[in-house]
């Protein structure tokens, strides 16, 4: 956060003196868009956009975008933001998001308010594919997000592309179980990303972190319901995909369809590697600890390729809790490269059924294990 000191000149923007109305009904876009071209502009080290309690702003799908003449942009959402109820308001605008930041630096959004994406008009669509993101941010530097619920979304909630020093705390995601794609957080492209001390339920991953991401911390999460925390999808259609130096820490899955999860299509080249598991804590977790080098979710068309991304560096240490299958941990690695150096240290799951005989399964999977229950006998002891 930036220390505004007495000798920090800073000016503010409020919504309501641009035309916004506030009442849920009116579209409030403008408004937000002439605020925020009269802060990008001025002349001052830090622009401050209000969005006023105690009152809905409804929002078509806008672009916010710099680069600002501020060093630093701050919004202060202390109201709510609604998107519209319909999807016909989506009709024109050239964008997969509802609300984009795109090219903005010293960009930092914080509050109490709630960002509502009003998504259930999309769930049970057959395009739920076009449906939008709620809160996209396409090539920002040194972002933070602190302090609001998100709900509902279409698609994906929060996505990063091509962002770089990165630091979201403190929010509130949520959507039902059954709502599909509604990814908590996105990563992709992006680095230098830290996620902590947040609570992200939704119908999909909580974090998904994709291709081109590198030196992302996630840590003190609580996550489910969901798909738990996944590296990819990587390698689809053939894709170059690279993750690296990622690290999962002090987090609680509950419920989760997965728990920690790598996945990556056949057919791929890049790698994903020194990616870190740590202190992780499973509650009637589906599929606990996951290496899914076939992924292949319609299961219709799956290719047998014989070049596939390499997965590497893989460390699971202190992580402990209950299954709701037998299978507790899989390791289904590349036929060809298969996986090299996985650490299992200090893990122990066991089956929510009384009495059942947890066990780990492995497919070309290379590296070694200690104080491991269920034991992964293909790794070395």
């Amino acid at each position: 956060m930036v220390n505004c000191g007495a000798s920090t000149a800073s000016t503010s923007f409020d919504v309501l003196s641009y035309g916004a109305v506030g009442d849920g009904k009116t579209d409030d876009s403008p408004a937000f868009l002439e605020a925020w071209n009269a802060a990008c502009i001025s002349s001052s080290k830090l622009s401050i956009l209000t969005v006023q309690a105690k009152k809905t702003f409804l929002l078509k799908p806008v672009t916010f975008s710099g680069p600002c003449q501020p060093e630093y942009m701050y919004v202060l959402v202390s109201g709510n933001i609604a998107a519209p109820n319909s999807m016909t308001d989506y009709s024109g605008y050239h964008t997969n998001s509802w609300l984009a930041f795109s090219n903005v630096s010293g960009l930092m959004i914080t509050g109490t308010g709630i960002i509502d994406g009003k998504g259930s008009a999309w769930w049970s669509q057959p395009c739920i594919g076009n449906a939008s993101y709620a809160l996209t941010f396409y090539r920002c530097t040194r972002l933070v997000l602190n302090g609001l619920r998100h709900v509902n979304s279409p698609r994906s909630h929060i996505a990063l592309t091509s962002c770089q020093f990165v630091t979201i705390s403190n929010i509130h995601i949520s959507a039902p179980a059954t709502s599909p794609n509604t990814d908590g957080i996105d990563i992709s492209g992006s680095t230098h990303v830290y996620v902590h001390d947040s609570f992200i339920g939704t119908g999909d991953d909580c974090i998904a972190i994709s291709a081109g991401s590198s030196h992302i911390n996630v840590t003190r999460i609580t996550c489910g319901p969901g798909h738990g925390i996944s590296i990819g999808s990587l390698g689809a259609h053939g894709e170059n995909d690279t993750v690296e130096n990622v690290t999962v820490q002090n987090c609680t899955l509950k419920g989760t369809m997965t728990g920690v999860r790598i996945k990556t299509w056949q057919g791929g080249i890049g790698y994903a590697r020194k990616i870190t598991f740590n202190k992780i804590r499973f509650i009637q977790v589906d599929n606990p600890i996951i290496i899914d080098q076939y992924y292949c979710p319609t299961q219709v068309g799956c290719k047998n390729e014989t070049s596939g991304i390499r997965v590497s560096d893989i460390s699971y240490s202190v992580i402990y809790g209950t299954s709701v299958t037998d299978k507790i941990i899989n390791l289904s690695c590349d036929q060809n490269f298969g996986c090299s150096n996985i650490v299992l240290d200090h893990v122990y799951i066991t089956s929510t059924v009384p009495n059942k005989k947890a066990y780990s399964y492995c497919f070309n999977a290379h590296g070694k294990y200690s104080h491991t229950r269920p034991a992964v006998t293909c790794l070395l002891k």
